[in-house]
């Protein structure tokens, strides 16, 4: 009697597999006879391997790639993680859907391909068309749910719609094997948080989940020094883009230096290159400062930023709602000065995102899913 263990990664579809399967094989004993307490253990390990490979099932049947998408991960080519909740909280119709679209076009144009995620009738999109867009952008914002990803379980068991905040988007990036992601600004400690202990959970994200999140810094609404103080415990690196400066979102500089800066694409491919190989897995956050010619008024945009924040104290609103009702006021009282840098940040993001996403696929540095169990132990008994 012999024994062979074979050990995989587990998975069929060629999406998720990345060929570690049905490779190692070797011959672990030619004892005719084995007792059957070793037999048992052999059998539970089997069992455990059973259990293993269906949470991969259980995702793929929540969890729809798009053609391209897929075949752009299988050949390890660039792609780029869009968030949705831009498209359903950040901006009013039909202003969110030009942005989504040129977004889109400004990853393709410098070599990745973008990947929009987000929730369409509890169902899991990664790569969404032109019509899921239009589908999204034309939402009441009653109608779809902002997910982070403590609401991924919710929307899912409900079957609604639910837009991915840079928290939800990480973690489905994560799931999906893609590596960079571009927004607007992280959500990061709220202005007053050493009374209402408002953080967003993007942080935690950052600090969990190997994704680099390609933004222009903060959004200026929350505290930025505070925030950064947070990333430095959660063991965040900070990377400033063609800058010693950390960006102040709607304009190039928040007068704070940040912990590290680079000066192009590769160069910070090659320090996510490294924490990878030494096995880190937190994510990185690259803070690009928005180009001065299409930076709002500093002076204008403070005094927005106080209004709203006082309004919003005043009228008690909270928890994720504070966010949209902020940036929608600061829209109002800059008399949509805000809004158009925000669009123009989100374009540069989404080409330095593209850049670096093209940087690391020339090496082939593959993001596992993180369903994907790494071992599978499978026994096979032969008779001779």
């Amino acid at each position: 009697t012999f024994f062979f263990f074979q050990a995989e990664d587990g998975i069929r579809d060629p999406l998720w597999s990345r060929g570690l399967g049905d490779v190692y094989k070797r011959q672990v004993s030619t004892q005719s006879t084995w007792d059957s307490q070793k037999m048992r253990s052999l059998v539970h390990l089997q069992m455990i391997a059973n259990q293993l490979g269906g949470a991969t099932k259980e995702l793929q049947q929540r969890m729809v790639i798009s053609p391209e998408v897929q075949c752009a991960l299988k050949a390890h080519k660039p792609v780029v993680a869009l968030e949705s909740t831009i498209i359903t909280h950040g901006m009013d119709y039909p202003t969110n859907l030009q942005t989504a679209l040129d977004v889109e076009e400004v990853v393709r144009s410098n070599g990745a391909l973008p990947a929009t995620i987000a929730i369409i009738s509890g169902i899991i999109r990664v790569g969404l068309s032109k019509g899921d867009i239009e589908f999204l952008a034309k939402l009441k914002r009653s109608d779809v749910r902002k997910c982070s990803k403590r609401d991924l379980a919710y929307v899912l068991a409900h079957k609604e719609h639910g837009a991915t905040t840079v928290a939800g988007t990480m973690y489905i990036a994560s799931l999906a094997g893609i590596q960079v992601f571009a927004t607007g600004g992280i959500g990061g400690v709220h202005r007053g948080a050493e009374t209402t202990f408002d953080i967003s959970a993007d942080l935690i994200e950052l600090s969990t989940t190997p994704v680099t999140v390609v933004s222009a810094g903060v959004k200026s609404i929350l505290d930025i020094p505070k925030t950064l103080e947070l990333l430095e415990t959660l063991g965040v690196p900070v990377i400033s883009y063609n800058s010693e400066f950390f960006p102040d979102f709607y304009t190039p500089s928040s007068g704070l230096k940040a912990p590290f800066s680079v000066k192009n694409a590769a160069e910070c491919a090659s320090i996510i290159k490294e924490g990878r190989k030494i096995g880190l897995k937190n994510g990185l956050l690259v803070a690009v400062p928005i180009p001065k010619e299409k930076a709002a008024d500093s002076e204008k945009i403070k005094k927005a930023i106080q209004n709203a924040v006082a309004e919003s104290v005043s009228k008690k609103i909270t928890g994720a709602a504070v966010t949209p009702f902020l940036l929608k006021k600061v829209a109002d009282l800059t008399e949509g000065e805000s809004v158009l840098s925000n669009i123009e940040l989100i374009k540069n993001n989404a080409m330095v995102a593209a850049q670096i996403a093209s940087e690391l696929s020339q090496d082939n540095i593959i993001c596992k899913p993180l369903f994907a169990p790494r071992v599978v132990l499978c026994l096979s008994l032969i008779h001779i």
